[in-house]
């Protein structure tokens, strides 16, 4: 909470324009009788109450004030400061210090709620002995009276039922606040906290709703018009009828007059300012759903849910908002393109990293973001068919005992599982015999594949997936080699970028700072890679896997600089892939139904996918230099174990 010297800036105090260290002497002005009789009046007032507090030995105790800290809205911003969304409960608020908030409002919120707030000790009598009468003639409560102080601790401790006992309980805890805050931290606090209407609390969302500015910058005829608002802000509002709020905007201008805290020129001129209206932002959708949500749902496992829609954080993204929508129109443009060559109730997502860093650079979860809030790229759990065979193949390396050239055969062979026989088949149902790893990573031939994940262990495998960050359940079968998982395209993005990277990981993310309201850091993303990976080994995997865009079935992802991927088709063509990388980006593309039925008769990642990935990337790396990968020969060999 932060406090200025005085609620408005300074000026020489004059009765057409008084600041607030004026209006702290205006007593002294009207006379210094009734400036005594009134402050006699409050102190017995005070004392009273403060005798009637034994009575109220629950009430809450004011003190915790001192570090309140009101529910406050999260804003998520891309790399750039670009506002993409703001994520809030049932408050939308931001705080701002009482010196960023214009001498207009505070003006006429104080000549509409209680003009005599800088003069009385938390409870004005004059205007509790109006209340009352009014409320004993009516039989009921009717007239609060309530200075600002009394309606701050009602909004923050008291419940809305207007009773005699909570008005005693409101004038004995604002009493007791008066006693240990300043005014203008009161004022302050009022001011941040009190409902404008349309799920505002605050002046600075309520100013930015209603007139799409600052609250520091609002006019007289703004200000008079919010400060109406207060009472009944729905009933008031601008947005739901214009000549209410002309209305209740007159009222404040004439109480203002009145006081003679304005001038009849300065009132004459408020009510003829043209008001230009903004828009209702509560609860409106966010630029980047897909990017945004999955932003939230990463806050909310590190701090929770309340700190997310009440914590006012300030979160920096990992992702450019133009690229990112750039990769969501690509998405869309092949999903249609797909829908032409067969692929009926296509879904699609892609994920793009960068490795070196493993920031999220672009995440889109389907074919239209408006669509719904289900997010393929973080939540589908899909089969990454023969783009599991990367990990198959790393671990042969790592192991020592294999290489790029080691020999493989490709030929028949069955293995027994649990009570019958696994006999494993090749794409197109045939053998084509010896041959080196390159060749058969690079023709995804899957009867290699499984003789390799025999050879070095089912279970190293598995291994190496959850190093990788692959967190989906694994039996080590014999199908394994060929995908038979659920994966996300998040995972699989990430764990082809710690091969880009060498076997260097760092959790992929796409928050890369957040700050509380205040500016104190919550959360520093700044990469502390790990090598969780042997380095030769990732090389090797790299130079295999750039054998498959030129000479393999990743040839349609070939974009004129050297690219490492892999293709991937589950059985029944029903998930399709390419996952592929080049040395600072790397990228997973898949294409699927919702429904997990076949997509087409002979649809493959090489045939489908490629061209969607190489699309992408030749946009995304426009601008970004072409760079080699290092090659096996710079690191050293893993001993054979």
């Amino acid at each position: 909470m932060s406090s200025s010297n005085t609620v408005l800036d300074k000026q020489p105090p004059t009765q057409t324009s008084p600041n607030i260290e004026f209006l702290k002497e205006v007593g002294q002005v009207a006379g210094v009788t009734l400036l005594s009789i009134t402050m006699l009046a409050s102190s017995v007032m005070a004392g009273g109450l403060v005798g009637l507090a034994v009575s109220f030995r629950n009430l809450p105790d004011v003190r915790q004030l001192r570090s309140f800290a009101p529910a406050e809205t999260t804003y998520i911003y891309d790399i750039k400061g670009k506002l993409l969304t703001a994520i809030h409960g049932e408050a939308n608020r931001k705080i701002v210090p009482l010196n960023q908030i214009s001498p207009n409002l505070k003006r006429a919120v104080l000549a509409s709620e209680d003009s005599h707030f800088y003069h009385h000790h938390g409870v004005n009598p004059a205007a509790v002995g109006r209340a009352a009468i009014v409320n004993l003639t009516a039989g009921g409560v009717r007239e609060g009276g309530s200075t600002i102080t009394m309606q701050l601790v009602k909004n923050i401790f008291l419940t809305k039922k207007r009773a005699f006992t909570r008005k005693i309980a409101e004038a004995v805890l604002a009493v007791r606040l008066e006693q240990i805050i300043s005014k203008d931290q009161i004022l302050e606090m009022y001011l941040n906290q009190v409902y404008w209407g349309h799920n505002n609390y605050g002046v600075q969302t309520a100013a930015r709703t209603y007139f799409n500015k600052s609250a520091a910058n609002l006019t007289l005829g703004e200000s008079a018009m919010m400060a109406g608002l207060i009472q009944a802000p729905e009933e008031f509002s601008p947005f739901v009828n214009m000549k209410l709020a002309k209305q209740k905007q007159k009222e404040v201008l004439g109480r203002m007059l009145d006081l003679k805290w304005i001038s009849q020129q300065e009132y004459n001129a408020a009510l003829q300012e043209q008001i230009k209206l903004g828009q209702i932002r509560s609860f409106q959708g966010s630029a980047l759903p897909y990017v945004t949500n999955t932003v939230a749902q990463e806050i909310i496992r590190k701090f929770g849910r309340e700190a997310l829609i009440k914590g006012g954080m300030r979160v920096q993204t990992t992702i450019d908002a133009n690229f990112q929508l750039m990769a969501e129109a690509t998405i869309k443009k092949w999903h249609k393109t797909l829908l032409g060559r067969g692929l009926y109730k296509n879904q699609m997502a892609l994920v793009a990293i960068d490795p070196r860093t493993h920031f999220i650079k672009a995440l889109v979860g389907g074919v239209d973001s408006k669509a719904g809030e289900f997010n393929r790229a973080t939540q589908a759990l899909r089969q990454p068919g023969s783009a599991f065979k990367p990990f198959v193949y790393y671990t042969a390396f790592a192991s020592g005992k294999f290489t790029p050239n080691s020999t493989v055969i490709d030929s028949p062979v069955s293995y027994r599982d649990g009570d019958g026989w696994y006999y494993p088949r090749n794409y197109d149902g045939g053998f084509m015999g010896a041959m080196p790893i390159r060749t058969a990573l690079a023709l995804s031939r899957n009867v290699p594949a499984i003789k390799i994940g025999k050879a070095v262990g089912m279970n190293r495998v598995i291994d190496t997936c959850h190093t990788l960050g692959i967190n989906s359940p694994m039996v080590a079968v014999s199908s394994l080699p060929l995908g038979a998982i659920g994966v996300t395209p998040l995972e699989m993005a990430s764990a082809y970028a710690t091969f880009a990277n060498y076997g260097w990981r760092s959790p992929a993310t796409a928050i890369m700072r957040i700050t509380d309201s205040s500016g104190n850091v919550l959360l520093d993303n700044t990469p502390k890679p790990q090598q969780v990976l042997d380095p030769w080994a990732s090389a090797a995997m790299l130079d295999v896997m750039q054998s498959a865009v030129t000479e393999g079935t990743g040839k349609g992802a070939a974009i004129g600089r050297p690219v490492a991927g892999k293709t991937g088709t589950t059985s029944a063509e029903k998930d399709i892939w390419f996952i592929g990388t080049v040395p600072q980006l790397t990228t997973a593309i898949w294409v699927g139904r919702d429904d997990n039925k076949q997509l087409a008769s002979g649809a493959t990642g090489g045939g489908m996918v490629t061209p969607v990935w190489r699309d992408f990337m030749e946009q995304a790396l426009k601008d970004v230099p072409v760079m080699k990968f290092k090659p096996p020969s710079e690191f050293p060999r893993p001993k054979a174990n």
